[in-house]
């Protein structure tokens, strides 16, 4: 088993539960991590053997393109679709973070963290 990481794709979006932010919009930060079984990519040396990064970037982007209201909701369909499209993939660990939340403080980001399991 082995992971995959790609850290802070940095991403412009329009989630949240206040109409402006459905208009103005905010920066993200979102984490993903992926295990799968590498060992036939360690050998085969062939994209097509193990997790495409450029893949999981995709998704990534395409979901947050999708306005929601929670970032929960968000994070369900990257990891829905994850597992819907790259079937190597076990596990995956997804973190969204709203950089600078409205929240009337001084708060760097908030971020909400999922994961999910392939069934055995």
């Amino acid at each position: 088993m082995g992971t995959i990481k790609i850290k802070n794709i940095r991403i412009y979006a329009y989630h949240g539960c206040l109409i402006e932010e459905g208009k103005i919009g905010s920066d993200y930060r979102v984490d993903l991590s992926v295990k799968a079984d590498l060992t036939k990519s360690a050998i085969t040396d062939d994209l097509g053997d193990t997790v495409d990064y450029v893949h999981l970037n995709k998704i990534v982007k395409t979901e947050m393109a999708i306005r929601s209201k929670l970032l929960e909701e968000v994070a369900k369909r990257v990891l829905d679709k994850i597992f819907e499209e790259i079937p190597i993939v076990k596990k995956a660990t997804v973190a969204i973070s709203k950089l600078n939340p409205p929240i009337g403080g001084n708060v760097a980001m908030v971020t909400i963290e999922m994961s999910k399991e392939r069934k055995a």
